[in-house]
């Protein structure tokens, strides 16, 4: 079987790695990183340096592959997809785009494909976690993801670096994030209803409305859902003044005589502000609670995560949560454990009981787990 990998970035990195590492598949990566696929090679993993902006380079990627692992950026992750659907290839998605995945679902279901979208740590485990609550209990009153990649160390003046796609980490801060109230959807601005949480061993963190729950609208009924986004006090104000100013802004602005997109500038000076140090450390943190009733009484269920980077191997926490995910999902989908075809969002596979033990058991061999409190 050869799997292909989209995407040569940090999670990329890691997903094919682990994936070759089990001597059971040929992993081949495309990027158009010549630096990126090099530090693969040592791995013994194939890698083809091709752009896969263009729909060209995603069809050189996958036409010999016999499934594909998705790992780009967000703004290219819906036409990678659909391009990769319409080869009849499977695919497990990482990216993070603002298009519904369910406009993919005829077309998946046309050619015979099982795509498997948002299959991360969040959106991705939290699904899967919802998935397997709406299956077991009788009814969901509240439903809060909790989760933010952070830097160990803070360092002014943003205590913060990008642990994923910098540009999927703007989107955090502009994309409207959608919520249940009382059993009906509302949009609200990100960055809204800031609170504090604390966390053992890490202390206070800042929680903000992003945009996660994404299919979980559609798929989970609840009466109240939500997803916050965590950083290190103080950064949802720092964010804001950044937004309100307008440097997240794609309209181009005239500059003297010339044309520029504010977006543009901000990337080329915020992003190297926000680059992990080689062999700087990273953490992942997480919590999704849930509420509801089973057998007449009310329940609640604490799922808790603390990831360290992987120091030996070179993994960072955020490569190791969202790409041991989609990877524990490959498996699955590999060993025939998932067979419905078209766009699947996770939380559909957590409602069957022995996926969401096998992905969580996948997680557990590499270090990444949950514990769950029942009260």
């Amino acid at each position: 079987m050869k799997i292909v990998v989209l995407g040569a970035g940090r999670v990329g990195n890691a997903m094919a790695r682990d994936l070759v590492s089990e001597g059971k598949w040929n992993v081949e990566v495309a990027d158009c990183s010549k630096n990126a696929l090099s530090a693969l090679q040592e791995y013994g993993i194939k890698t083809k340096c091709l752009d896969l902006g263009e729909r060209a380079g995603i069809k050189e990627a996958v036409k010999n592959a016999d499934l594909v692992i998705g790992a780009l950026p967000g703004f290219m992750g819906y036409e990678s997809v659909k391009s990769v659907i319409s080869m009849k290839k499977n695919i497990v998605d990482i990216s993070f785009f603002p298009e519904d995945p369910m406009g993919l679902d005829d077309l998946a279901k046309k050619n015979g494909v099982t795509c498997l979208v948002d299959a991360g740590i969040a959106p991705g485990c939290s699904n899967l976690i919802a998935g397997r609550m709406s299956s077991l209990l009788d009814s969901i009153e509240n439903f809060v993801c909790l989760v933010g990649g952070l830097p160990v160390e803070r360092s002014w003046p943003y205590e913060y670096k990008a642990p994923f796609s910098p540009i999927d980490v703007i989107e955090e801060y502009t994309r409207p994030a959608r919520l249940v109230k009382e059993g009906k959807v509302v949009e609200l601005p990100a960055l809204t209803e800031p609170e504090y949480v604390e966390f053992s061993g890490i202390g206070t963190l800042e929680a903000f409305n992003t945009d996660g729950l994404r299919s979980l609208l559609k798929t989970i009924k609840a009466k109240n859902m939500s997803e916050k986004t965590m950083r290190y006090p103080g950064h949802i104000d720092k964010m804001k003044v950044l937004r309100e100013t307008g440097f997240f802004s794609y309209e181009p602005i005239k500059i003297g005589s010339v044309m520029v997109r504010p977006i543009d500038l901000t990337t080329k000076l915020l992003f190297p502000m926000w680059s992990f140090a080689e062999g700087e450390a990273d953490m992942t943190v997480m919590k999704v609670v849930v509420e509801g009733t089973k057998g007449g009484r009310k329940v609640r269920h604490t799922f808790d995560l603390l990831d360290w980077a992987d120091a030996e191997n070179n993994v960072s926490s955020m490569a190791r949560t969202t790409g041991y995910t989609a990877t524990a999902v490959a498996r699955l989908l590999i060993k025939g454990g998932i067979k419905k075809k078209g766009v699947l969002p996770l939380e559909l596979v957590g409602k069957d009981l022995g996926s969401y033990l096998f992905i969580m058991s996948e997680l557990g061999k590499r270090g990444v787990v949950f514990e769950e409190t029942i009260d």
